[in-house]
C-alpha cells in the first residue's frame, strides 16, 4: 500500500454555481442592474416577446417570466 503525505496533497472542494434567479413580472419590458447595489451590473432594458414568455439578463443571467397580464399580451 502506498501511502502519502496528505499536508501535500491539495484538498479541493467541488462547487455549485448558484442557479441564475426566475422572477415572474408583470410586464414585457423590464430593467435589471443585477439587484446587488453598487455590486450589480450596468442597468440594460430586456423585453419579453410574448410568443417566447421569458428572457434571460445577458450579464447575471436572471431569468425573467411573464407572469399575468404580461403572458397575456
Amino acid at each position: 500500500m502506498r501511502q502519502t503525505d496528505c499536508a501535500m496533497t491539495p484538498q479541493t472542494t467541488p462547487t455549485t454555481p448558484t442557479p441564475p434567479e426566475t422572477l415572474v413580472v408583470q410586464a414585457t419590458r423590464i430593467a435589471c442592474d443585477g439587484g446587488e447595489g453598487a455590486l450589480g451590473h450596468p442597468r440594460v432594458w430586456l423585453t419579453i416577446v410574448p410568443e417566447v414568455g421569458h428572457v434571460d439578463c445577458p450579464y447575471c443571467g436572471r431569468h425573467y417570466v411573464a407572469g399575468g397580464d404580461a403572458a397575456a399580451h
